[in-house]
């Protein structure tokens, strides 16, 4: 009775938001493509193989980090703690990784379990003690931040090994491996949010927790699941940050949660949960590295971008609560 209860909640809800979210997403994609057009024609730079591949690799971080919490805004909650948990897997994973000390799997291993720990604390808080998410991450970022800089001694943690610097700097076929994950990781997420009962559940929580509770879902279980999602996505961001830059820093990450949390709203996942897509979101990941590149090759100062992604981000959550109010 109670799958059957479930089942009919879910289609209802996926029926109607399923015809929202696809408007929302072409419409994202228009002015992605909009944008592109217009830096073409404005900056010959800007479609040349070398500069889309910066773009993407580019990218490939802020859009690990925004699949995750992708995962998390559709349940109705938020993590502030992205960034801080982007340096302190990538100190961990530094630490183990120098030349001929332990082989790859160890500091890939130490991260991601140091990813998933820090996820799942921040779900394990927020279920059991009612807290809002808002407030727990907020903590665990100022916590994580500090965990970095103990781990590293406050100083950046260099001489990696040079199998551990593929992963940020090495290519595959001409290929960056970093666009490679990101690829890799964009289908998995999309095959967990759309052909999974775990994904419906997901929209089911963001849309109405008390409903999804009363049809036999476990609301807590599921928010766990998305938080610690979350926290081995921002590992493996931490993972190429690391690689990338040849070094453990500390103070790594800073505002990645902010352009993470954008690339998303930008994406249309509702701010209010409910509705969101992987596809939407990769979309908002590109559409700020395309805007944030295109402002650098028209040598616009970092001051004015600033302001630009914020207008964005206000314009992508206003018409997120026109629709919502529609």
């Amino acid at each position: 009775m109670k799958q059957k209860i479930t089942t009919t909640i879910l289609q209802a809800r996926n029926s109607y938001s399923t015809r929202v979210r696809s408007l929302g997403v072409f419409g994202i994609l228009l002015a992605f493509v909009v944008i592109c057009a217009a830096l073409a024609l404005t900056t010959p730079r800007f479609l040349t193989v070398g500069n889309l591949t910066i773009i993407l690799t580019q990218v490939s971080i802020n859009a690990l980090l925004a699949f995750g919490v992708t995962f998390v805004i559709i349940t109705g909650g938020i993590d502030l703690s992205l960034g801080s948990m982007v340096a302190v897997t990538g100190v961990a994973a530094a630490l183990f990784a120098h030349p001929d000390t332990y082989p790859l799997v160890v500091p890939l291993g130490i991260a991601l379990a140091a990813g998933v720990a820090m996820g799942g604390f921040n779900g394990l808080v927020i279920t059991r003690s009612k807290v809002p998410p808002f407030i727990v991450t907020l903590g665990t970022m100022t916590i994580g931040r500090g965990l970095a800089l103990i781990l590293s001694k406050g100083r950046p943690v260099s001489n990696l090994s040079d199998t551990f610097n593929f992963i940020g700097g090495g290519q595959v076929f001409g290929i960056p491996f970093p666009i490679i994950i990101l690829v890799v990781v964009f289908g998995l997420c999309t095959l967990l949010l759309k052909k999974t009962i775990w994904g419906r559940y997901m929209y089911a929580v963001g849309g109405n927790e008390q409903a999804a509770r009363a049809s036999g879902i476990s609301v807590a279980k599921v928010k766990m699941i998305v938080y610690t999602l979350c926290g081995a996505l921002a590992a493996l961001a931490g993972i190429v940050l690391t690689s990338r830059i040849t070094t453990g820093q500390p103070n790594a990450g800073q505002g990645f949660e902010l352009d993470a949390i954008a690339a998303a709203i930008i994406g249309g996942t509702s701010t209010s949960g409910g509705s969101g897509t992987m596809t939407g979101t990769l979309i908002g990941a590109l559409l700020i590295g395309v805007i944030s590149n295109g402002l650098d090759l028209l040598n616009v100062t970092s001051y004015y971008q600033e302001v630009v992604m914020g207008v964005i981000i206000i314009g992508a959550v206003v018409l997120d609560g026109l629709n919502r109010k529609g």
